[in-house]
């Protein structure tokens, strides 16, 4: 009779977890995207759920752009501070829902300004909607009674490193009063500008905004361009995070690394890939990338890990899940964490993402601990050094209890 696996769906559903990377306009619940669609006139390609699974919201993508293609009606619905609001406490109640008790939301401000609805506006109300879930969740017996962590959240603003003038009012307004700038250097100024925002939102306002993030096409579009509002959040301690290494090669987490001080890479899928190199001015491509490797590890640099997402959008990943460049990350013992990239996108789960990584990586209990920890100590808590670490105490105190009361062997 075979031997009942220690790692099991149940265990996973009740140990504390994080999410890092989760981006709000690609994971709203569906029938909150119906709704605000049919107030704000927002044509849905269905009005129903299961059509919208059918048409949109798939489990399979046939190509990145039919995956981007959900984003247009969510960022159209989310217009407004109300909306926001409740697209954000929707999020942190349907993480709370499966065991997540630390989130990091993120998304760009910048597409959703309009008139009289500023940059800090916008991030006041995902805030908002934020510390009402937190608030509430904080209130049950056993977070007060100290048996279970309580819910903590914090806001990741997005630059972009691409956009046009139909991208939003606020992007709109940067080639009509710059018309003679290059744009690569609009990108950076709409960068800087948000970098700017962000700061004061958190210094001045209060906001538990914890980080900076760059997003969209790698390709043609470098990070160094955005240097400028790396090194100024940098000055201010956010925490700085960078897209790169999902549609490129090292080089671009070599420059997220170098040129925007990031804490944390988000995928970071071609790490180990030397053959996805450009540069033809690196003549030793092994080298480079044990380099990098050695660098990444080194210094802790965590790897925010999307697997079902990457699986959508990377043909190589699409059968065969056990190719995923996770093995090698898991192998060199990288500071690795599991993220769902987009709930709704991407039809999945926190728990969905770790059950993916013990089935096709053959996860022992030790390792799950040590991963699911790893999104623990190297958040950007929003509170001290001290508070940070006590919490982190009481999530692995939480994991052993877990772990102890269901006699599973760190093995």
């Amino acid at each position: 009779m075979p031997r009942k696996p220690h790692i099991t769906r149940e265990l996973v559903a009740r140990l504390p977890k994080s999410d890092l990377h989760v981006h709000l306009d690609g994971s709203m619940r569906l029938g909150t995207l119906i709704e605000l669609a049919k107030r704000k006139g927002v044509k849905l390609p269905s009005q129903s759920e299961a059509g919208l699974k059918e048409l949109v919201f798939k489990r399979a993508y046939r190509s990145l752009p039919e995956y981007l293609k959900g984003f247009e009606y969510t960022v159209a619905c989310l217009s407004d501070a109300e909306a926001l609001e409740r697209a954000a406490q929707e999020l942190a109640e349907d993480c709370q829902a499966e065991g997540v008790c630390y989130l990091e939301v993120r998304f760009a401000p910048q597409l959703h300004v309009r008139r009289g609805f500023d940059l800090r506006a916008v991030m006041r109300s995902v805030c908002k909607g934020l510390r009402a879930a937190e608030k509430r969740y904080n209130r049950r017996r056993e977070v007060r009674d100290g048996k279970t962590p309580a819910f903590r959240a914090g806001v990741i603003v997005c630059a972009m490193r691409f956009f046009n003038e139909h991208f939003s009012e606020h992007y709109r307004a940067y080639f009509e009063a710059l018309p003679m700038t290059a744009p690569n250097r609009i990108f950076a100024l709409a960068s800087l500008e948000l970098a700017k925002a962000a700061i004061a939102a958190r210094e001045t306002d209060g906001l538990p905004i914890v980080g900076f993030d760059l997003a969209g096409q790698e390709r043609g579009f470098p990070a160094a361009d955005h240097r400028e509002a790396y090194a100024l959040v940098h000055q201010h301690f956010l925490g700085k995070t960078v897209h790169a290494g999902e549609d490129y090669g090292p080089e671009s987490i070599f420059q997220a690394i170098t040129e925007c001080h990031a804490d944390r890479i988000g995928h970071g899928t071609w790490l180990f890939s030397t053959r996805r190199i450009q540069d033809p001015s690196i003549t030793d491509r092994r080298a480079y990338v044990d380099n990098l490797i050695r660098y990444v590890g080194e210094h802790r640099i965590t790897l925010e890990v999307c697997l079902t997402s990457n699986q959508q959008t990377i043909p190589e990943f699409r059968k065969d899940l056990s190719k995923h460049p996770f093995r090698h990350m898991h192998k060199a013992r990288l500071s690795v964490t599991y993220c769902t990239d987009n709930r709704l996108v991407s039809n999945t789960t926190v728990t969905d993402e770790v059950m993916r990584a013990v089935e096709a990586f053959r996860l022992r209990p030790n390792e799950l601990k040590n991963q699911l920890l790893h999104g623990f100590k190297r958040s950007f808590f929003p509170g001290d050094y001290l508070e940070k670490r006590l919490y982190v105490r009481q999530v692995i105190d939480c994991i052993d209890a877990i772990y102890g009361e269901l006699k599973i062997p760190l093995t």
